[in-house]
Protein backbone atom coordinates (compact mmCIF):
# COMPACT_ATOMS: atom_id res chain seq x y z
CA UNK A 1 0.00 0.00 0.00
CA UNK A 2 1.49 3.02 -1.01
CA UNK A 3 1.40 6.54 1.10
CA UNK A 4 -1.29 8.11 -1.02
CA UNK A 5 -3.27 5.52 -0.25
CA UNK A 6 -3.93 5.60 3.80
CA UNK A 7 -6.36 7.65 4.80
CA UNK A 8 -4.50 9.17 7.72
CA UNK A 9 -7.74 11.19 8.94
CA UNK A 10 -9.76 8.03 9.73
CA UNK A 11 -6.99 6.25 10.98
CA UNK A 12 -6.33 9.44 13.65
CA UNK A 13 -10.47 8.94 14.01
CA UNK A 14 -10.67 5.55 14.78
CA UNK A 15 -7.79 6.15 17.86
CA UNK A 16 -9.85 8.49 19.10
CA UNK A 17 -8.80 12.30 17.83
CA UNK A 18 -10.97 14.52 16.10
CA UNK A 19 -12.02 14.28 12.90
CA UNK A 20 -11.72 18.49 12.64
CA UNK A 21 -8.18 18.28 14.32
CA UNK A 22 -6.96 16.14 11.54
CA UNK A 23 -8.79 17.97 8.10
CA UNK A 24 -6.73 21.14 10.33
CA UNK A 25 -3.22 19.46 10.15
CA UNK A 26 -3.94 18.60 6.50
CA UNK A 27 -4.11 21.85 5.59
CA UNK A 28 -0.39 22.48 6.91
CA UNK A 29 1.31 21.53 3.66
CA UNK A 30 4.52 22.11 2.36
CA UNK A 31 2.90 24.27 -0.70
CA UNK A 32 0.88 26.82 1.69
CA UNK A 33 4.13 26.71 4.08
CA UNK A 34 6.32 28.10 1.09
CA UNK A 35 3.64 30.60 -0.17
CA UNK A 36 2.89 31.89 3.04
CA UNK A 37 6.82 32.37 3.49
CA UNK A 38 6.93 33.74 0.18
CA UNK A 39 3.68 36.41 1.44
CA UNK A 40 5.89 37.10 4.46
CA UNK A 41 9.05 37.88 2.29
CA UNK A 42 7.55 40.13 -0.58
CA UNK A 43 5.03 41.69 1.62
CA UNK A 44 2.92 41.77 -0.91
CA UNK A 45 0.78 39.09 -2.36
CA UNK A 46 0.80 39.98 -6.16
CA UNK A 47 4.93 39.62 -5.80
CA UNK A 48 4.84 36.15 -3.67
CA UNK A 49 2.07 34.71 -6.57
CA UNK A 50 4.58 35.93 -9.25
CA UNK A 51 7.59 34.57 -7.67
CA UNK A 52 6.35 31.09 -6.89
CA UNK A 53 4.43 30.78 -10.37
CA UNK A 54 1.15 31.08 -9.53
CA UNK A 55 -2.17 32.67 -9.81
CA UNK A 56 -1.95 35.44 -7.06
CA UNK A 57 -6.10 34.60 -6.43
CA UNK A 58 -5.06 30.69 -5.63
CA UNK A 59 -2.61 32.47 -3.28
CA UNK A 60 -5.22 34.51 -1.93
CA UNK A 61 -7.49 31.30 -1.34
CA UNK A 62 -5.31 29.63 0.48
CA UNK A 63 -4.23 31.93 3.11
CA UNK A 64 -7.96 32.54 3.56
CA UNK A 65 -8.56 28.75 3.92
CA UNK A 66 -5.82 28.03 6.44
CA UNK A 67 -6.78 31.08 8.22
CA UNK A 68 -10.13 30.06 8.29
CA UNK A 69 -9.31 26.72 9.44
CA UNK A 70 -7.23 27.70 12.40
CA UNK A 71 -9.45 30.49 13.61
CA UNK A 72 -6.69 33.30 13.49
CA UNK A 73 -5.77 35.98 11.74
CA UNK A 74 -2.14 35.83 10.24
CA UNK A 75 -1.67 39.03 8.30
CA UNK A 76 -2.68 42.57 8.14
CA UNK A 77 -3.88 44.15 4.92
CA UNK A 78 -2.47 47.62 4.66
CA UNK A 79 -2.69 50.04 1.56
CA UNK A 80 0.91 49.56 0.94
CA UNK A 81 1.25 45.92 1.87
CA UNK A 82 0.93 43.17 4.42
CA UNK A 83 1.90 43.34 7.81
CA UNK A 84 2.46 39.75 10.02
CA UNK A 85 0.46 39.19 13.41
CA UNK A 86 1.53 37.56 16.29
CA UNK A 87 0.34 34.13 14.78
CA UNK A 88 1.66 35.30 11.92
CA UNK A 89 4.73 35.59 12.89
CA UNK A 90 4.99 32.56 14.81
CA UNK A 91 4.04 30.38 11.94
CA UNK A 92 6.63 31.97 9.86
CA UNK A 93 9.45 30.43 12.41
CA UNK A 94 7.55 27.06 12.11
CA UNK A 95 7.17 27.34 8.21
CA UNK A 96 10.65 28.20 7.79
CA UNK A 97 12.08 25.26 9.72
CA UNK A 98 9.79 23.02 8.75
CA UNK A 99 11.27 23.99 4.59
CA UNK A 100 14.49 23.73 6.29
CA UNK A 101 14.46 20.61 7.23
CA UNK A 102 12.52 19.63 4.20
CA UNK A 103 15.58 20.62 1.85
CA UNK A 104 18.32 18.72 4.35
CA UNK A 105 16.38 15.50 3.86
CA UNK A 106 16.84 15.94 0.04
CA UNK A 107 20.39 17.49 0.17
CA UNK A 108 20.99 14.93 2.42
CA UNK A 109 19.73 11.71 0.62
CA UNK A 110 21.70 12.83 -2.46
CA UNK A 111 24.74 13.11 -1.11
CA UNK A 112 24.26 9.95 0.16
CA UNK A 113 24.26 8.83 -3.41
CA UNK A 114 26.68 10.09 -4.47
CA UNK A 115 29.07 8.46 -1.25
CA UNK A 116 28.91 11.39 1.34
CA UNK A 117 28.18 10.21 4.73
CA UNK A 118 27.29 12.86 6.84
CA UNK A 119 26.74 16.64 6.25
CA UNK A 120 26.76 19.60 8.85
CA UNK A 121 25.30 23.51 8.49
CA UNK A 122 27.29 25.69 10.18
CA UNK A 123 27.38 29.51 10.65
CA UNK A 124 30.46 32.16 11.40
CA UNK A 125 31.61 35.01 12.11
CA UNK A 126 34.52 36.64 10.21
CA UNK A 127 36.78 36.32 12.70
CA UNK A 128 36.36 32.32 12.79
CA UNK A 129 36.55 31.89 9.08
CA UNK A 130 40.01 33.72 8.11
CA UNK A 131 41.81 32.56 11.29
CA UNK A 132 41.08 29.28 12.58
CA UNK A 133 38.55 27.41 10.43
CA UNK A 134 40.81 26.46 7.44
CA UNK A 135 43.18 24.78 10.20
CA UNK A 136 40.31 23.40 12.35
CA UNK A 137 38.09 22.02 9.64
CA UNK A 138 41.29 20.62 7.66
CA UNK A 139 42.41 18.22 10.51
CA UNK A 140 38.69 17.49 10.49
CA UNK A 141 38.60 16.56 6.98
CA UNK A 142 42.05 14.37 7.15
CA UNK A 143 40.07 12.05 9.80
CA UNK A 144 36.21 11.92 8.14
CA UNK A 145 37.07 12.45 4.76
CA UNK A 146 33.43 11.32 3.47
CA UNK A 147 31.63 13.84 5.77
CA UNK A 148 30.71 17.17 4.18
CA UNK A 149 30.62 20.82 6.05
CA UNK A 150 28.58 23.23 4.80
CA UNK A 151 30.01 26.62 5.78
CA UNK A 152 28.44 30.45 5.93
CA UNK A 153 29.15 33.85 7.31
CA UNK A 154 27.38 35.90 9.04
CA UNK A 155 28.12 38.48 11.87
CA UNK A 156 27.60 37.17 15.63
CA UNK A 157 24.02 38.52 15.89
CA UNK A 158 22.59 36.42 12.73
CA UNK A 159 24.98 33.88 13.75
CA UNK A 160 22.89 33.20 16.78
CA UNK A 161 19.32 34.46 15.36
CA UNK A 162 20.32 31.34 12.76
CA UNK A 163 21.05 28.77 15.10
CA UNK A 164 18.16 29.52 17.08
CA UNK A 165 15.65 29.43 13.74
CA UNK A 166 17.29 26.00 12.63
CA UNK A 167 19.30 27.58 9.94
CA UNK A 168 22.35 25.45 11.00
CA UNK A 169 23.23 23.14 14.48
CA UNK A 170 26.48 24.88 14.70
CA UNK A 171 27.50 28.49 14.81
CA UNK A 172 30.40 30.67 16.04
CA UNK A 173 30.41 34.09 17.22
CA UNK A 174 32.17 36.73 18.93
CA UNK A 175 32.20 35.90 22.79
CA UNK A 176 30.54 39.16 23.62
CA UNK A 177 27.16 38.46 21.78
CA UNK A 178 24.06 37.76 23.67
CA UNK A 179 23.02 33.79 23.18
CA UNK A 180 19.98 34.04 24.75
CA UNK A 181 19.26 30.25 25.18
CA UNK A 182 21.49 28.41 23.28
CA UNK A 183 24.44 26.01 24.60
CA UNK A 184 27.88 27.77 24.60
CA UNK A 185 31.16 26.35 24.44
CA UNK A 186 34.28 27.70 24.58
CA UNK A 187 36.73 28.06 21.29
CA UNK A 188 39.31 30.55 21.02
CA UNK A 189 40.91 33.80 21.90
CA UNK A 190 42.20 36.41 19.84
CA UNK A 191 43.53 39.74 19.81
CA UNK A 192 42.58 43.01 18.00
CA UNK A 193 45.72 45.07 16.70
CA UNK A 194 45.54 48.28 14.92
CA UNK A 195 46.34 48.20 10.84
CA UNK A 196 49.16 51.07 9.79
CA UNK A 197 51.32 52.15 7.17
CA UNK A 198 55.04 52.31 7.95
CA UNK A 199 55.11 56.03 7.47
CA UNK A 200 51.91 56.44 9.51
CA UNK A 201 52.46 58.39 13.16
CA UNK A 202 51.57 55.55 15.35
CA UNK A 203 53.85 53.10 13.45
CA UNK A 204 56.34 53.30 15.60
CA UNK A 205 54.37 52.09 18.66
CA UNK A 206 54.43 48.94 19.84
CA UNK A 207 51.21 48.64 21.95
CA UNK A 208 48.67 51.60 22.70
CA UNK A 209 45.02 52.50 23.56
CA UNK A 210 42.59 52.87 21.32
CA UNK A 211 41.50 56.30 22.57
CA UNK A 212 45.17 57.01 21.35
CA UNK A 213 43.96 56.47 17.96
CA UNK A 214 41.01 58.57 17.85
CA UNK A 215 42.70 61.60 16.67
CA UNK A 216 42.91 59.73 12.93
CA UNK A 217 40.65 58.60 10.49
CA UNK A 218 39.50 55.04 10.22
CA UNK A 219 38.21 52.74 7.92
CA UNK A 220 35.27 50.74 9.53
CA UNK A 221 34.00 46.82 9.58
CA UNK A 222 29.99 46.78 8.17
CA UNK A 223 27.85 48.14 10.82
CA UNK A 224 26.96 44.80 12.25
CA UNK A 225 30.29 43.48 12.97
CA UNK A 226 31.31 43.06 16.46
CA UNK A 227 34.38 44.54 15.93
CA UNK A 228 32.79 47.69 14.69
CA UNK A 229 30.09 47.91 17.41
CA UNK A 230 32.98 47.38 20.06
CA UNK A 231 34.86 50.16 18.70
CA UNK A 232 32.35 52.75 18.51
CA UNK A 233 31.52 51.77 22.28
CA UNK A 234 34.55 52.18 23.11
CA UNK A 235 35.13 55.49 21.72
CA UNK A 236 32.04 56.59 23.12
CA UNK A 237 33.39 55.56 26.56
CA UNK A 238 36.49 57.52 25.75
CA UNK A 239 34.29 60.86 25.41
CA UNK A 240 35.75 60.55 21.76
CA UNK A 241 33.99 59.78 18.13
CA UNK A 242 35.72 58.30 15.98
CA UNK A 243 36.78 60.11 12.80
CA UNK A 244 35.14 57.32 10.12
CA UNK A 245 36.50 57.71 6.97
CA UNK A 246 34.58 53.83 5.32
CA UNK A 247 32.86 51.06 5.85
CA UNK A 248 34.14 47.97 4.16
CA UNK A 249 33.10 44.21 4.22
CA UNK A 250 36.28 42.70 5.27
CA UNK A 251 40.15 41.85 7.10
CA UNK A 252 41.32 42.06 3.41
CA UNK A 253 39.69 45.19 2.34
CA UNK A 254 40.72 47.09 5.48
CA UNK A 255 44.07 46.59 4.95
CA UNK A 256 44.09 47.69 1.36
CA UNK A 257 42.39 50.74 2.53
CA UNK A 258 45.18 51.44 4.86
CA UNK A 259 47.52 50.66 1.83
CA UNK A 260 46.08 53.14 0.32
CA UNK A 261 46.70 55.67 3.10
CA UNK A 262 42.99 55.94 3.92
CA UNK A 263 43.38 55.55 7.88
CA UNK A 264 43.79 52.84 10.20
CA UNK A 265 41.73 50.01 11.04
CA UNK A 266 40.96 47.36 13.45
CA UNK A 267 41.30 43.64 12.50
CA UNK A 268 42.10 40.47 14.51
CA UNK A 269 45.82 39.61 14.80
CA UNK A 270 45.86 36.32 12.98
CA UNK A 271 43.69 37.79 10.01
CA UNK A 272 46.45 40.35 9.96
CA UNK A 273 49.25 37.77 9.54
CA UNK A 274 47.38 35.88 6.74
CA UNK A 275 46.15 38.93 4.77
CA UNK A 276 48.62 41.63 5.95
CA UNK A 277 51.70 40.86 6.76
CA UNK A 278 52.76 40.83 3.09
CA UNK A 279 50.99 44.16 2.05
CA UNK A 280 54.24 46.29 3.51
CA UNK A 281 51.25 47.09 7.00
CA UNK A 282 52.32 47.60 10.37
CA UNK A 283 49.80 45.80 13.17
CA UNK A 284 49.98 47.21 16.93
CA UNK A 285 48.36 45.45 19.31
CA UNK A 286 46.00 47.48 21.64
CA UNK A 287 46.79 47.18 25.36
CA UNK A 288 42.69 48.22 26.20
CA UNK A 289 41.31 44.58 27.78
CA UNK A 290 37.96 44.62 25.44
CA UNK A 291 40.88 43.95 22.65
CA UNK A 292 41.26 40.68 23.89
CA UNK A 293 38.32 38.72 22.52
CA UNK A 294 37.11 35.17 22.80
CA UNK A 295 34.99 33.10 20.58
CA UNK A 296 32.58 30.96 21.32
CA UNK A 297 30.50 27.88 19.89
CA UNK A 298 26.88 27.90 20.50
CA UNK A 299 24.13 25.41 19.67
CA UNK A 300 20.36 24.91 20.22
CA UNK A 301 21.09 21.75 22.65
CA UNK A 302 24.16 19.12 22.38
CA UNK A 303 22.47 16.33 23.03
CA UNK A 304 20.32 16.59 20.00
CA UNK A 305 23.47 17.20 17.11
CA UNK A 306 23.17 14.66 13.94
CA UNK A 307 25.72 12.39 14.42
CA UNK A 308 28.16 14.22 12.22
CA UNK A 309 27.35 17.43 14.26
CA UNK A 310 28.54 15.87 17.66
CA UNK A 311 32.10 15.09 15.52
CA UNK A 312 32.19 18.33 14.35
CA UNK A 313 31.16 20.24 17.61
CA UNK A 314 33.86 17.62 19.69
CA UNK A 315 36.56 18.58 17.35
CA UNK A 316 36.19 21.64 17.29
CA UNK A 317 36.59 22.46 20.84
CA UNK A 318 39.75 19.86 21.33
CA UNK A 319 41.08 22.18 18.23
CA UNK A 320 42.47 24.73 20.46
CA UNK A 321 44.41 22.33 22.66
CA UNK A 322 45.96 20.64 19.66
CA UNK A 323 47.45 23.01 18.29
CA UNK A 324 51.18 23.00 18.27
CA UNK A 325 53.17 23.77 21.27
CA UNK A 326 55.02 26.40 20.00
CA UNK A 327 51.93 28.11 18.66
CA UNK A 328 50.12 27.27 22.15
CA UNK A 329 52.77 29.39 23.13
CA UNK A 330 52.93 32.42 20.94
CA UNK A 331 49.21 32.55 21.59
CA UNK A 332 49.46 32.22 25.34
CA UNK A 333 51.96 35.42 24.99
CA UNK A 334 49.31 37.08 23.38
CA UNK A 335 47.00 36.91 25.68
CA UNK A 336 49.36 37.82 28.66
CA UNK A 337 49.48 34.33 30.31
CA UNK A 338 51.58 31.79 31.23
CA UNK A 339 52.05 29.74 28.55
CA UNK A 340 51.56 25.61 28.86
CA UNK A 341 53.85 23.07 27.67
Amino acid sequence: MSLQTIDFGATHSRRGGSTGESARLRRIDLTTLRLFTAVCEEKNLTRAAAREGIAASAVSKRMADFELAFGVTLFERLSKGMTLTPAGEALLHHARVALLNIEKIAVELTEYSQGVRGHVRMLANLSAIVQFLPEDLSGFFNAHEFLKVDLQERPSGQVVRGIEEGAAEIGICSGEAETRSLETFHYRYDNLVLVVRPDHPLAARDRLLFADTLDFDHIGLHAASSIYLMSQYAATQAGKSMRLRINVPGFDAVCRMAQANMGIGLIPDRAFDVIGAGMNLRSIRLRDEWARRKLKIVVRDARHLSTTGRLVLDHLRAAERSEQPAERKQRARDRGAAPRC
